[in-house]
């Protein structure tokens, strides 16, 4: 059974950091896409950054780049983001996110963290 947990989420103020952790249990093959996603009231869910399986290869939007890392420990499938120079407009729930391909059944499969709150006070 797939099991995400996320911690790390709090209250900040602008100008400060904190780092978010996502693991994630239960694959059993195949590769693990880790991404953090935001959504803010009365936005729509936007995708902050992801790292591939190779934990390698990276992508961020360009709102957070340069102040947001991304990361992974592989072995373990835990991803983790870390947000430094935090501004207010980065006030939103952060949900962990993670496409699973299965060597197996050769699909891919999505799953999503339960979120966690970051606010960031001017």
């Amino acid at each position: 059974q797939v099991k995400l947990v996320e911690s790390g989420g709090g209250l900040v103020q602008a100008g400060g950091s904190l780092r978010l952790s996502c693991a994630a249990s239960g694959f059993t093959d195949g590769d693990v896409t880790m991404s953090w996603y935001r959504q803010a009231p009365g936005k729509e869910r936007e995708l902050v950054a992801r790292i591939l399986a190779d934990g390698d290869s990276t992508n961020y939007a360009n709102s957070v780049k340069g102040r947001f890392t991304i990361s992974r420990d592989s072995a373990h499938n835990t991803a983790f983001l870390q947000m430094n120079n935090l501004k207010p407009e980065d006030t939103a729930i952060y949900y962990c996110n993670v496409e699973h391909y299965s060597y197996h059944s050769h699909f891919t499969d999505i799953y999503w963290g339960q979120g966690t709150q970051v606010t960031v006070s001017s």
